[in-house]
């Protein structure tokens, strides 16, 4: 069936959200000891399941598909396609291609890593055609948020880039305005090069700064190419930073862009490796912390962008004790049944961390902090005594008066 020129039209909020899932997401595993590891996911969508939020009141659980070559080829070069489907092919023999960076320790190759991958941008797909269409509002895959892959090339556990494929369907279905916003710890590098210089597309990403992780990337001064400058847009936090001052910086540069661009799509990628517990990175949130963001989004896609709002998972390696809770109230915010954050975990949950990790899983859905970040103004900026207000500062500066903001105005 072609695709709709134009999105559909307006969706009831009590319309069931498009949710995409089914096991053969798992076959997305790098194999015994690596972080991206799938149980992860399995665990966040069961503690989603125990909650009652994937009731079909409020979601409509839909199979994931394998993406074609011909998507695939949305966003990739058809060469490493067909080098990402033969190294898979063949992986018993140890093939490894570093040039196309399979092979590596971040993303070692496994049989049938063209299928699985392929699967994951399939569910993507899925999910930006619910919303485009008009069938859902909302729509999420939380084994989605793979932004590291380049277009020729596989980086940081991502073989193919399901985000950047999701938003150049949404273009090429007639989109003219998409905003990406990755709350990942990672800089979102991938999504912002397939898109460094179309203007119909703003990638932000607030992440911690390059400086001091994976990939070295994202500063305040990268702004997007000649024909896009503002269009890229980049909040380099420091190691350490919690829920108060990543809220400040969210509130400082999310709201007024998204404000000004006005997209017609939001779609926004929710790595959870921003947590303090996380062993793979530095910033300090809570999942508390976390849970404001979501929550920020949803009401930045009904402000600006019609409700329609694409949400994918990402990065998050405190496999137990944060990623499922995360994302069950990301999945909350997505089908409009927010958890509340003193609820109890459910024992049937409890039983299957059990069962699956050997371990105990955390009781409650929240981690008992109470964000209170300082709205941002010029005059309560002290760039010289805070490294995030001198992060914050940066950005502003770098973008807004490429969109007829004042960078020292109001958020």
């Amino acid at each position: 069936m072609p695709a709709p020129p134009v999105p559909g039209p307006p969706v009831d909020p009590g319309t069931p959200a498009t949710f995409v899932w089914d096991d053969s997401l798992a076959a997305y595993d790098f194999g015994p000891g690596h972080p991206l590891a799938p149980v992860r996911v399995q665990l966040a969508v069961r503690l989603a399941d125990e909650l009652g939020l994937l009731d079909p009141a409020l979601a409509t659980r839909v199979p994931a598909r394998e993406a074609s070559d011909a998507e695939l080829q949305l966003v990739h070069e058809r060469s490493y396609v067909d080098t990402v489907r033969r190294l898979s092919a063949y992986a018993d023999h140890g093939l490894v291609d570093l040039e196309h960076g399979l092979g590596t320790p971040d993303d070692p190759v496994f049989a049938g890593m063209h299928e699985a991958s392929a699967r994951v941008v399939g569910a993507s797909l899925t999910a930006v055609e619910a919303v485009w269409s008009g069938r859902s509002q909302h729509a999420v895959n939380l084994a989605g948020g793979l932004h590291h892959a380049m277009r020729d090339r596989a980086s940081g556990f991502c073989v193919y880039n399901d985000v950047a494929a999701a938003i150049q369907w949404a273009l090429d279905a007639g989109a003219r305005r998409v905003a990406y916003v990755d709350v990942d710890v990672h800089h979102g590098d991938g999504v912002e090069a397939a898109f460094w210089d179309d203007d119909r597309v703003l990638t932000v990403s607030l992440h911690e700064t390059g400086a001091a992780l994976f990939p070295g990337t994202g500063f305040a001064r990268d702004i997007g190419g000649p024909h896009a400058l503002g269009y890229a847009v980049n909040v380099a936090l420091p190691p350490g930073t919690g829920d108060d001052g990543w809220l400040r910086a969210f509130g400082a540069v999310v709201p007024p862009l998204l404000r000004a661009f006005q997209p017609e799509l939001l779609v926004t990628q929710h790595g959870c490796d921003s947590h303090a517990l996380d062993p793979l990175a530095d910033l300090a949130l809570s999942v508390d912390g976390q849970r404001a963001s979501y929550q920020a989004l949803h009401a930045l896609a009904h402000e600006h962008a019609g409700g329609r709002w694409v949400a994918v998972g990402g990065g998050g390696y405190a496999h137990v004790d944060v990623v499922p809770r995360a994302w069950s109230h990301l999945v909350g915010e997505v089908v409009h049944a927010p958890v509340p954050p003193a609820a109890q975990v459910p024992a049937a949950w409890l039983s299957y961390v059990r069962e699956r990790t050997g371990r105990e899983g955390p009781r409650r859905m929240t981690d008992g902090a109470q964000p209170r970040p300082r709205p941002w103004s010029a005059e309560d900026n002290d760039p010289a005594a805070s490294a995030v207000d001198r992060a914050i500062t940066a950005t502003r500066e770098a973008v807004l008066g490429l969109h007829g903001l004042d960078p020292y105005g109001a958020v």
